[in-house]
Formats: C-alpha cells, structure tokens, sequence
C-alpha cells in the first residue's frame, strides 16, 4: 500500500529557527540532565546558495535529532550539539571550511550535501577526521575515514532502470548536468545500461547541460524527437527547475525521473506551476508512517512532534549522524577518528530511517540497491507515494 507524506516548505522555515537554537535547554526540560560540556560536532552543510534547500533541510533534521538525542540522554551524559558552518554552495569555500575544523583537531565532521564539496573536502581527511558526508554521489575506497550517505547514485540508477523495463518502458532518454552531481549519475546510467538484464533497453537520446545554462529547450526538443518511453533528467537545484520548465513547456507527458536529491518539500512547492505530470524519484524506504520498527519511529515522531513532516534530505543527515552518535555512545566521547572509523566499518544489521545496514558487505555506505524503491509525487495531494517493491521491482 502506497505511504504518502508531504508538507508546505513555509510552515518548516517558520518552526526551523524555534526548533533547537537551544536544543539542550530543551533536552534539561524534558528530563534529562547535564553537568557535563556539550559533545559539538561541526557540520557542513550550503546553508545558502544555489544547494540550501538540501542544507536547509539537513540543517532541520539534525536540530531535531539533537534534541531527541538529549532528550534520551546524549553521549554518556554529555549533551550533543551541532555546529553548523555555510559552505554557501561551494567547494572552495567548503575546503576552507575542513581546513578550519581540522585545525581544532575534532574526531568527526558531518557534511557536506553535495558531490563537488564531498570531493573537494575528501583530501583533506585522509588520515582523519571521521568524514560521513551527506551525498550518496561520491565513492569512497574501502577502508577511508571518508563515508556517504543512503544508496549510492549507480544504484539508485539500477532500481529506475529495472522498474521501467518492467513496466515496458524500453526506450529512455537521459540528460545529465555536466558538473560532478551529473557526471557521476551519468557514469552510474552507462553502467546500469550495460547490464545484461538491460540488454533489451535502448538508450534513445544522451544530452548534457551546463547547470548555469537559463535554457535546456534546445536539449529537451531533441529528446522529444527521439520519441522516448521516458527520460531521466540528473542535477539539483534551480537546474532542474530549467529541466522541467522546458519539459512543461515541450508537452512532453511521459513520466520524467530525477535524483533522490531533489525530493524536497521546498522544490516540489516552488516549481509546482511545471512539474512534469509523472514525476519519479528512486529513494531509500524512508517513507513509512513510524511504526516499522524503532529507528523509523524515533525519526517520524522527531517531525511529528515539531508539528513538521520530513523529505528525503532529512534522511541523507539524520542516519549518518544516528551512527556516528551510537557509535561514540558505544567507545566514548574521547574516542579518535581511527576508533570511530574502525567501529563503523565493522558495522552491520544496524537498523536506520534508510534500511538496514551492513557495512562489511557494502564499506564506506553499508547500503546497495536492494534498499531501492521508487516513489512518485502526487500532484493533486501534494504527496509522495511508493509505486514500487525494493529493488525497483513494481507492485
């Protein structure tokens, strides 16, 4: 049976501030008690720019989770607090940032949400901090300090791929930006493609853009002339408000699918006037009403509390910093990156808001595609709703 959820971006901004600007004076209301310093773990995370409405949405869910978290007692008696730097949407600026924090000599960072900031940070934390960033796009080599939220984008692709060849949709499209978010799912798609399950699916069309580009139309109509089933359309942000501007306007009503990355609340409500009819998202089972197990309900009853609803970006934060807090509750406040890194590499049958995890199978992510469903925004509801078993597979 389909789950639905969604809410209005607005009511989330105006409760966001009054959230937790003083989560642990929240925590001591509710029971807890404290006389020890606060845990901070600095996070990165595009506050503004061009990437805020995935910080933004991050920035709520850990806010939430610091309180919750508090709330049941923090690390061995020390309350946890997330300090939050803006990377305002850049790498370089995200690089200035990590070389900042490290010289503080932290045992964790969290962050940051996109692909070029994860990248541009990564050779600064080869030898530590513990790195958990929060986009499935980038892919660590086993035995880093470097870890990456929920499914991987390649699988995310894989879990797509199979649903429209089940459902007899064989002839797909694909348009991919061109910086590290598009190269990278376009890499994935090439390689799902060449799969021989996919040997009867027939890639019709293959277009890129610039992100900065004002237009995609010229790429859309050429998409549309090669007469595809469906197209997949990869990069976040005010791009792929572009996409579906010259989708809308190219008539072109064939079910469109698009990163995980952009199943927010704050896009679905702004690009409303052009959305495309039959929007797709492969995502991770995230979207259940709280009672599958505990993790979900810790996660669903942190919103509901607060009177909001989460999207998909409130998971990419809320489970990587679930791990790394269970894991120092587990070694102990004072312990290192390299402590923290073999914990979690050892990790598996952990139970998160995006499966279950099992880090020796799957390093550095513990998630593979089989914890892949696809999901589709109901207009008319202004909800998401699951339209597909895991793996892709349709009901």
């Amino acid at each position: 049976m389909a789950r639905i959820w969604g809410n209005r971006f607005a009511h989330m901004t105006a409760l966001a501030g009054s959230i937790l600007t003083g989560s642990i004076a929240a925590a001591l209301g509710s029971g807890a008690a404290f006389a020890a310093d606060p845990y901070d773990i600095n996070t990165v995370l595009p506050l503004t720019g061009r990437a805020s409405f995935l910080g933004k949405g991050e920035q709520v869910a850990l806010r939430l989770l610091e309180k919750t978290v508090n709330t049941e007692g923090g690390i061995q008696g020390r309350p946890v607090h997330f300090i939050f730097h803006d990377d305002q949407s850049s790498p370089q600026v995200a690089v200035q940032l990590i070389t900042q924090i490290k010289a503080t000599s932290p045992s964790v960072v969290l962050g940051s949400a996109i692909v070029a900031q994860c990248q541009a940070m990564s050779p600064l934390v080869q030898a530590g901090p513990f790195m958990y960033c929060f986009s499935p796009g980038i892919h660590p080599k086993p035995g880093e300090f470097i870890y990456t939220s929920t499914i991987s984008t390649r699988d995310a692709a894989d879990g797509l791929i199979r649903y429209f060849r089940m459902k007899g949709l064989t002839r797909i499209a694909v348009l991919t930006s061109t910086d590290a978010t598009g190269q990278d799912a376009e890499r994935g798609i090439l390689q799902v493609f060449a799969k021989p399950e996919n040997s009867g699916m027939e890639m019709v069309a293959k277009a890129n853009f610039n992100p900065a580009d004002i237009s995609v139309t010229a790429q859309i109509e050429r998409i549309k002339a090669a007469q595809p089933h469906a197209v997949i359309a990869w990069s976040t942000g005010a791009a792929i408000g572009n996409v579906f501007k010259a989708i809308a306007q190219a008539e072109l009503n064939i079910p469109i699918a698009t990163t995980l990355g952009n199943m927010t609340i704050e896009q679905m409500t702004q690009y409303a006037a052009f959305l495309p009819k039959q929007l797709l998202f492969p995502t991770s089972p995230w979207l259940t009403d709280g009672g599958a197990d505990q993790a979900h309900k810790r996660f669903h009853d942190s919103f509901k509390n607060a009177s909001l609803k989460p999207d998909a970006s409130s998971t990419y934060a809320w489970d990587p910093a679930m791990i790394v807090i269970d894991a120092l509750r587990k070694l102990g406040t004072k312990a290192s990156a390299e402590e923290i890194r073999a914990y979690v590499a050892k990790l598996k049958g952990y139970a998160g808001v995006n499966g279950v995890y099992d880090f020796e199978k799957v390093p550095q992510r513990g998630l593979d595609a089989s914890n892949v469903v696809i999901s589709a925004w109901n207009a008319s509801a202004g909800n998401w709703e699951i339209i597909s078993k895991r793996s892709g597979i349709p009901f």
